[in-house]
């Protein structure tokens, strides 16, 4: 009997553990499954809640990784719109029931059954992967892999979390990270003015942030020039939220785009009055992935990556814990194998 191809992939057994490198069995593409060679799979903070345990469910043992780029290899039975080669992308969102309420209101974000690649479905931390075609997408043209992968996440939650901002003409920014160095680009293309927030005293952050949105940085404990029409929060610390509160003007909203955050202390209401609101951006929709990457194929957005062999995916994991990066961590698999040989 034929043993079944191997690949390379980086592994978490446990919790609160280091992924392990291991040589498992090429997946198979089950109907309505493409399989694909990873090109590049961005690395997000969401990563780092899945191996921290700060997400309900999941499986173990599981590969992780949501914001992967790669190219058909093999198409399962009653694919459409996907042929052998085409480079396509696969976002946190990786099944939802479409029968539930909230899939039928257009709010599949919300659907109880969902599952997400690579918290419940094995993700991009690997040379090869499987993902259900209905959550695929195709990538424009101009981005290459490792600039394409953080628009995945990164991109699309950075997007939904904007949208919830209205028209918000002052735009304040928590946390300049991935998801902020992309979402500040597009505040700028619709003429928003853009403070940015970070660390106190991290320099080298504030200066980072002025180079994508060329206005104000400063750290969290200071008071932005203006009061903010809406603040946005991507940081997870949940002490951030009354300190945006304080910064908005009367009807501004606070929105949070993290997936987890610590808990938000007890503020007077006082700073909530005045029809400020707080709101949470939960997973995103099919339709946030169409629209924003229409939006990437017409606009230019840079997204600023830091390359890392697939084996060093601790390595990135760290220096994103540790605040080390500026922009995006990227995974690159260096794999020159044949699906099927």
């Amino acid at each position: 009997m034929t043993s079944p191809p191997m690949m390379q992939a980086m592994r978490l057994t446990a919790r609160h553990t280091s992924l392990q490198c291991v040589s498992i069995a090429m997946p198979t593409p089950k109907a309505g499954q493409l399989l694909l060679r990873v090109s590049a799979c961005a690395v997000c903070r969401t990563d780092l809640h899945v191996v921290d345990g700060e997400l309900p469910g999941g499986k173990l043992p599981i590969t992780p990784g949501h914001e992967i780029i790669g190219r058909v290899v093999q198409l399962g039975e009653g694919v459409e719109g996907f042929a052998i080669g085409a480079r396509v992308g696969v976002p946190w969102l990786g099944f939802t029931c479409g029968v539930c309420a909230y899939c039928r209101s257009g709010r599949e974000n919300l659907c109880p059954e969902a599952r997400f690649t690579g918290h419940h479905i094995d993700g991009g931390y690997a040379e090869f992967t499987v993902a259900d075609h209905r959550y695929c997408f195709h990538i424009p043209a101009q981005y290459d892999d490792a600039a394409a992968a953080p628009l995945l996440c990164a991109g699309l939650i950075g997007y939904r979390t904007l949208r919830f901002a209205g028209d918000a003409r002052r735009l304040g920014i928590y946390g300049f990270g991935a998801a902020a160095h992309i979402a500040a680009q597009v505040a700028r293309h619709a003429r928003q003015s853009v403070f940015a927030f970070t660390r106190p005293g991290d320099t080298v952050a504030q200066e980072f942030a002025r180079s994508i949105t060329g206005g104000w940085a400063g750290g969290s404990d200071e008071t932005p020039p203006e009061p903010l029409d809406a603040a946005l929060i991507f940081a997870p610390v949940g002490e951030l939220v009354p300190v945006a509160l304080r910064a908005l003007a009367p009807g501004g909203t606070v929105v949070c785009g993290g997936i987890h955050m610590s808990d938000i202390p007890a503020f007077p209401y006082a700073w909530l009055w005045e029809e400020r609101t707080i709101r949470s951006v939960a997973n995103l929709t099919r339709r946030d992935a169409e629209e924003f990457l229409a939006l990437a194929g017409r606009v230019r957005i840079d997204t600023i990556t830091t390359c890392y062999p697939l084996e060093q995916a601790n390595e990135a994991l760290r220096d994103l814990r540790d605040g080390r990066l500026s922009g995006a961590a990227v995974l690159v698999p260096c794999s020159d194998r044949v699906a099927g040989a």
